[in-house]
């Protein structure tokens, strides 16, 4: 493995850093001893408060992730579309097997490290390399603006916990593209302080899908706008294009587009879950995140569970959301299969849908909570 790394500071405020990663006879590899990590679990390789950043080359970074995965408390969080997926024996394992120890000997720490992150940098770029195998989040922006991602893969096993391809907080900016990513949880995920993101030429799976959130837990404020993710490829995934948000939240998701985007095996393509919990029981609350404007256009292909399920809050309904060359067709697997289902999600059909989504409700809902000051981005 060779690192070539060049920093340049012809004029005072433009630094220029070039990380060179060449695959010769082997990886940059993630040590498995925790003690290894000493209080830096949260990440692993990280690049904080930068200017003009580049990670390129063709090499692979290893996180050797499987000793954390198989000691993974029961109570980590779970992707919560699984309580909708019911086997067709409806069967379902009570007793959990015992969590297998590693070959250290013990148990790993419950915080397990992202592979590659970003924090606070302007002018951001990665391509080329392979993430593999991370203990938790392969590749992570927060607080960027200015990012460009391309020709890079991330793979993990399906099964693998809470190992998320791309993981967006509070970036502006973004473009992703021509990329392979899968993982055992979402192939892209947007968090809140999100705006100005293009994905496209992504192939996802296996994984969770491309998600917006969750948002809004612990009744926080999320803002998220002007997502638009296109050309996309998904096969195996649990979800297909997502947006999930916690009860109790406040803030917007708005201006976002889902286009062209072929599923194959997908048990959910189209989701917005407004009632999202990762725990085994969540309380009723009335305030939201506020969604508007969302557009679905040409998703096509097979579901193995249920093609549409629009989840809306009852205070604060789903508004704006348009349907355009809908054609989802069923293929039965090893789950009970179900009709499109919408609660409190109002819109508009511009062309036939297959199946038909006859439960959106055409307009705008006739009473709507109008949202504060304080709720809005």
């Amino acid at each position: 493995m060779m690192w070539t790394c060049t920093m340049g500071n012809t004029n005072p405020f433009h630094w220029q850093f070039v990380l060179q990663i060449y695959k010769l006879d082997g990886t940059i590899i993630a040590p498995t001893n925790s003690n290894a990590w000493g209080k830096g679990l949260l990440q692993w390789l990280e690049f904080t408060k930068l200017r003009g950043i580049t990670v390129q080359g063709n090499g692979i970074i290893d996180g050797r992730g499987s000793v954390w995965w198989q000691d993974a408390p029961f109570d980590d969080p779970i992707d919560d579309e699984i309580k909708l997926l019911v086997p067709l024996n409806s069967s379902v394992e009570e007793n959990p097997p015992m969590p297998v120890r590693s070959n250290l000997g013990r148990i790993m720490p419950s915080i397990k490290p992202t592979a590659l992150r970003f924090y606070g940098s302007f002018n951001v770029t990665v391509t080329g390399i392979k993430i593999q195998s991370s203990p938790q989040c392969h590749l992570k922006f927060d607080y960027c603006t200015g990012v460009l991602v391309h020709d890079i893969s991330v793979s993990s096993p399906g099964d693998s916990p809470n190992t998320d391809g791309i993981h967006l907080q509070s970036s502006k900016d973004v473009l992703i593209y021509s990329c392979n990513l899968a993982c055992g949880d979402d192939c892209v995920s947007i968090q809140t302080g999100c705006s100005n993101v293009y994905i496209h030429n992504v192939n996802c799976g296996p994984g969770h899908g491309i998600s917006i959130g969750s948002l809004g837990k612990d009744n926080t404020k999320a803002c998220v706008s002007n997502i638009t993710v296109r050309d996309v490829i998904m096969h195996n995934t649990m979800n297909g294009v997502r947006i999930k948000t916690w009860q109790g939240g406040s803030g917007s998701v708005q201006g976002v587009l889902f286009s062209n985007i072929q599923v194959s095996e997908v048990e959910f393509p189209i989701v917005i879950d407004q009632y999202y919990c990762d725990k085994s029981k969540c309380s009723n609350q009335t305030s939201a995140v506020a969604l508007s404007g969302i557009n679905y256009e040409r998703i096509r292909g097979t579901y193995t569970v249920k093609p549409v399920h629009f989840a809306c809050s009852d205070s604060l309904p789903c508004v704006d959301v348009s349907l355009t060359a809908i054609q989802l067709k069923p293929m039965q697997e090893k789950y009970h299969m179900y009709d499109p289902f919408c609660w409190q999600t109002f819109g508009e059909l511009r062309t036939p849908t297959m199946p038909p989504i006859g439960c959106l409700q055409i307009g705008k809902p006739s009473s709507n909570r109008i949202q504060s000051d304080h709720d809005l981005c």
